[in-house]
């Protein structure tokens, strides 16, 4: 006797594939506390640089092997910065263990959206901790009044375009590039979550600081003499030896 499945209306699910867009952390230790340090430095004056983005720990920049990270600590610090941990990635069999434990899956298959270059050259230094995300830009936000000391602004996933002074003290961040029309004297960080084809034009180079998907430099290195004061563009440059900052006259 044959059978049949029960009942003819549709059934009230269906499996499919589905990619998730995801923010990676690539660790190089597993001390929390310093980690807080870190994260805090770097976000502490955004903090909506998240929002609530899954989050893809990568171990395979933890040294000690045999260290076991903190998850119970490590992933309450990191949803207090919008991050919402969900896979791991790299590592020792033990950590992939104490992940699992902790409620993340693994993936090994996942691959960063930009290599995962070597420290770059100097002067130019590799911010920590990177969070790399490839987003194309949209359309740009513009800034049309003059940056004071303690002002940010920032571009979610989209250009900046700033028709006045960005004076020192101010910051200005965007997702994709950043456009400066004026003298640039504060802080200018472009692909901020990863967008290594970013790059920073002003018309006066003269920054505090300059970064692109967090390699930086900051005003302790001169500018050189071709660029300081005078329409400029910064690019990242990658290559074995690491990821460096170019720093190119606009003529």
């Amino acid at each position: 006797m044959s059978s049949a499945s029960p009942g003819s209306g549709a059934l009230s699910f269906e499996i499919k594939s589905a990619q998730l867009p995801l923010v990676a952390l690539l660790l190089r230790s597993t001390d929390v506390g310093q980690l807080a340090h870190d994260l805090t430095q770097r976000f502490g004056d955004t903090p909506d640089f998240f929002d609530n983005d899954p989050l893809l720990i990568d171990l395979s920049g933890v040294q000690e092997e045999d260290t076991v990270p903190d998850f119970a600590a490590l992933l309450p610090l990191l949803r207090d910065h919008r991050l919402l941990p969900v896979a791991i990635k790299g590592g020792s069999e033990e950590q992939h263990q104490a992940a699992l434990a902790a409620g993340l899956v693994t993936a090994q298959e996942a691959t960063w959206t930009r290599s995962q270059a070597a420290q770059p050259a100097q002067p130019t230094t590799q911010a920590a901790p990177a969070a790399p995300v490839a987003a194309a830009p949209t359309s740009a936000l513009v800034v049309d009044k003059p940056l004071r000391s303690g002002q940010q602004v920032y571009a979610r996933g989209r250009d900046l375009v700033v028709l006045a002074m960005v004076n020192p003290g101010a910051e200005v961040i965007a997702d994709g590039h950043i456009h400066v029309y004026a003298p640039l004297r504060g802080k200018a960080i472009a692909g901020a979550r990863g967008n290594a084809d970013a790059r920073i034009f002003a018309q006066a180079l003269e920054a505090e600081l300059i970064s692109i998907a967090g390699v930086y430099r900051t005003s302790d290195v001169p500018l050189p003499d071709n660029v300081r004061g005078k329409a400029a563009q910064v690019r990242l440059q990658s290559s074995a030896e690491g990821d460096k900052l170019l720093l190119e006259p606009i003529l």
